[in-house]
């Protein structure tokens, strides 16, 4: 009996301190920044899905959604500023040549979302080659006069054009002929334009001889991918899973989106009809169901016309006369 008595009393006293305790001691959810490249739109709607429908909290992750700021999203990565960010292949690809942190981990868009434009109905403009000493409306990046030139002589053109950059918006100078033709992001600002009825022309990069791009990637770097391995894939994971989600409850995700921007998105019509465009022109999901990886194939190909351009530079400002290794520009092993 007294043996019995000491054993109760013991375990009356475990018990006691336990009281108020949880089951299993729980570690702090993992914090991670992602920086966005604009304001908030669709291209981002899986980021916000994830975080909304707790995906990121399931996966032991805390994600703060960094606004857009003046600085690009790959060079606040590249500083430590942010773990992830909102991308382009092509800044991306630049900003690693140059001997920048990025390194591209996940791709939001299987092909390019990006047209040329001009204004519908004119009788002037046939084919690239008809752009040849007319006005281009630009945004003052290197790549866009070598991706103009191309255009226009691989379909017989010289390649020569006048530039003006932009002070307003692309579709009025369209309108008020102070530009012939522009670029645009069809899967949002193509879809406002057709939204408010204007009569826009297009013309697909691919079409003439420009290499396919996966246009919005979602970067990192390799100092926070060697510290951080498995919050990384934790993130990627649970962020294909957010753009899986929107793909399939469309517009449930737009809901999110919108109410998760903090009054940023007040065009529901637009949100749906963008994510729309995103879902049956393939971008988040190609036809062959690959939704997040990136492309070994566009990333050398859009990276060597980056190189046969002049346009990539080394940390010194020369540039690249030799293709580097693009495939230490990217990594899918946080999908597996």
């Amino acid at each position: 009996m007294l043996l019995l008595t000491r054993r109760q009393t013991i375990f009356a006293a475990i018990a006691a301190s336990l009281v108020g305790r949880p089951a299993f001691a729980q570690s702090a959810p993992a914090k991670a920044r992602i920086a966005l490249d604009w304001t908030p739109n669709t291209n981002h709607i899986g980021i916000y899905v994830a975080k909304a429908k707790g995906f990121y909290a399931a996966a032991g992750l805390d994600v703060e959604i960094l606004p857009f700021a003046d600085t690009s999203a790959g060079t606040l990565v590249s500083n430590g500023v942010a773990d992830f960010g909102i991308s382009s292949e092509i800044e991306a690809i630049t900003q690693r040549a140059a001997g920048g942190d990025v390194k591209m981990v996940y791709g939001v868009v299987q092909t390019e979302t990006a047209r040329l434009i001009f204004k519908g109905g004119r009788d002037d403009i046939k084919s690239p080659r008809d752009l040849d000493g007319k006005t281009y409306g630009g945004f003052g990046g290197t790549w866009e006069s070598a991706l103009v030139s191309a255009m226009i002589r691989n379909d017989g053109g010289k390649g020569e054009v006048k530039t003006v950059t932009l002070g307003t918006s692309a579709y009025e100078a369209l309108d008020n002929g102070s530009i012939d033709f522009t670029l645009e992001i069809y899967t949002w600002e193509g879809v406002a334009a057709e939204l408010e009825n204007r009569k826009i022309a297009r013309f697909h990069y691919s079409d003439y001889g420009i290499p396919d791009e996966q246009t919005t990637v979602i970067v990192s770097s390799d100092t926070y991918l060697s510290a951080n391995r498995d919050n990384a894939r934790a993130f990627i994971q649970a962020t294909r899973k957010g753009y899986a989600y929107s793909i399939d409850h469309p517009d449930e995700a737009c809901a999110l989106l919108i109410s998760e921007s903090n009054g940023a998105l007040m065009n529901t019509e637009l949100v749906k009809a963008s994510q729309t465009a995103l879902i049956e022109g393939h971008f988040l999901k190609s036809e062959a169901g690959v939704i997040g990886a990136l492309d070994p194939t566009k990333a050398d190909a859009i990276g060597g016309f980056l190189v046969e351009n002049g346009i990539l530079v080394d940390a010194n400002g020369a540039a690249l006369k030799d293709k580097p290794d693009f495939s230490t520009f990217y990594t899918n092993e946080l999908l597996d």
